[in-house]
């Protein structure tokens, strides 16, 4: 990008309409993202009529501004509420709510945040200078990668269940049940539907997640006010900008995160929610102390918060070099792009450059217009753990029903929120976690789907078939890494423990 166009990019940002757009979008997305259930693909679907009267560059902007604050967004009630807005901040709810619970919920906003601001805005470099090497890499990935991808992602499972492996595994195989329900992907017939048509498309997963965080956790707590035994919250204090300490402890992990999320952001299908999820996952498993995930760690809150607005940036890649959508979002965003006049592909790096550089600068400008109004908004968004739990409690099923009928304009899908609830209600009062419920439901199609088709191009010999493809070798060595790993640290801790006790 040389010195004219990058003159002619802050000459098109820096107009009236591109910066209330901008506004628009970004304040938009946050709200969308906090309310359970309001996607960032609905809301930028909904959006998308509004852009054929402004101009190009305007419209592009506040949708690409809309798709990344509303990803930070979902933080929100996930950390005030343990009712994660979209299924990119599930991840960010496990420590997130415990910290508001200390009183310390002003703190997670703002670990929150950075880490997603930080997140954004180095994915958004990353797409402005490395987009077209960088989207060479997601070509090379075909379905045996994507089956172990999945693979790799479910190895998350035995660390996300610090209690109780055997019931985190449990959960995990419940979720891939649930998985499976559907349409078979190859013969089309449909499998365990027991005649209920609503079903023959899978269960959605926003109504379950919805039911299994925010419902469950309802429930739980009309239980601890009939019992007169509710944990209140503790006043939350503190400042909004966390210490120079803070800032130092969760550095690595933001960048590892951001680079985590940048990749899975690549990879077409896969999204916020699996980037989240592994990022949260790599963290705890380098964090020198593991054992405080769950419990109101701020390392806990900053990876999936900064690998899930990473992924922003890196779904864009493959989307503006190869018209491949990485997720739901772009492939909106793609028809967007088209309705504009504008063909992915090497056109928009030359001869639409200007527009396409000033989309980029854009969305770093939202993600950081979304950190300061986020830092800003903090003091003010934290008064609703002030709310009574009587006022609370009807919002939150209000929001809940309204969130899950809306993916589909079904009546089913609440059904499907109300099942989940009970479940994961059921599930806390046992010991069981609805976290791994969640990772199996998103990965437990991919899994199969990569798995199904690998075989057909593996034609009879699907070992032989992976080790003859590099990258697949990677992906098996890490699978056995991640594995191992949580076997081979425990076995040290416990070698360390018993010298001590010598």
């Amino acid at each position: 990008m040389n010195i004219e166009i990058l003159s002619s990019v802050f000459a098109q940002l820096f107009t009236l309409e591109v910066i209330v757009a901008l506004l628009i979008g970004v304040v938009g997305g946050m709200v969308v993202g906090a309310l359970p259930g309001l996607s960032a693909t609905m809301a930028v679907a909904l959006l998308l009529p509004l852009t054929f009267s402004m101009g190009t560059i305007a419209g592009l902007v506040m949708l690409t501004g809309l798709y990344t604050s509303a990803m930070y967004g979902g933080s929100i009630s996930a950390i005030l509420l343990h009712t994660p807005g979209t299924p990119s901040s599930a991840a960010t709810a496990l420590d997130g709510y415990e910290m508001t619970k200390q009183g310390r919920g002003l703190e997670a906003i703002g670990i929150s945040t950075i880490s997603s601001m930080i997140g954004g805005v180095f994915s958004a470099l990353v797409l402005l200078f490395l987009a077209p090497p960088l989207s060479l890499v997601s070509l090379k990935f075909s379905e045996p990668e994507y089956f172990l991808i999945a693979i790799f992602g479910l190895t998350i499972i035995s660390s996300l269940a610090s209690d109780s492996v055997v019931k985190g595994l449990l959960s995990g195989v419940f979720g891939l049940l649930i998985g499976l329900i559907g349409t078979d992907i190859l013969t089309g017939f449909p499998r365990f539907t027991f005649g209920i048509s609503e079903l023959e498309s899978g269960i959605s997963l926003v109504p379950a997640m919805i039911g299994l965080f925010s419902i469950s956790q309802v429930l739980s707590q009309m239980e601890a006010i009939r019992d007169a035994k509710r944990n209140q919250i503790n006043k939350v204090d503190g400042k909004v900008l966390p210490s120079w300490t803070s800032l130092k402890k969760i550095g690595p992990t933001i960048t590892l995160s951001s680079v985590i999320g940048l990749f899975v952001g690549m990879l077409p299908g896969a999204g916020g929610d699996i980037g989240s999820w592994v990022g949260y996952n790599e963290a705890k498993k380098l964090s020198k102390n593991p054992e405080k995930f769950g419990k109101g760690c701020i390392e806990g809150v900053a990876a999936p918060e900064a690998a899930n607005n990473a992924v922003t940036g890196g779904a864009l890649i493959p989307l503006l070099v190869l018209g491949i959508p990485g997720s739901a979002v772009t492939a909106v965003l793609l028809g967007g792009l088209m309705i504009q006049g504008l063909v992915p592909g090497r056109d928009l790096f030359t001869v639409h450059a200007t527009t396409t550089y000033s989309v980029i600068v854009g969305l770093i400008f939202a993600n950081l217009l979304m950190g300061i109004i986020g830092l800003l908004a903090a003091k003010h968004i934290v008064k609703v753990t002030n709310i009574s739990f009587s006022i609370l409690i009807p919002v939150i099923i209000v929001f809940s029903l309204v969130g899950s009928y809306a993916i589909n304009n079904s009546m089913f899908d609440v059904y499907v929120m109300v099942f989940f609830g009970v479940v994961g209600y059921l599930m806390k009062k046992t010991g069981f976690h609805p976290a791994p419920v969640v990772l199996a439901i998103i990965l437990g199609p991919l899994a199969e789907g990569g798995l199904r088709r690998a075989m057909v191009m593996a034609k009879g010999d699907f070992l032989l078939y992976l080790f003859q493809r590099p990258i697949s070798v990677v992906l098996i060595i890490m699978i056995l890494l991640s594995i191992l790993s949580p076997i081979i640290l425990n076995y040290r801790k416990k070698k360390k423990e018993e010298e001590v006790a010598l």
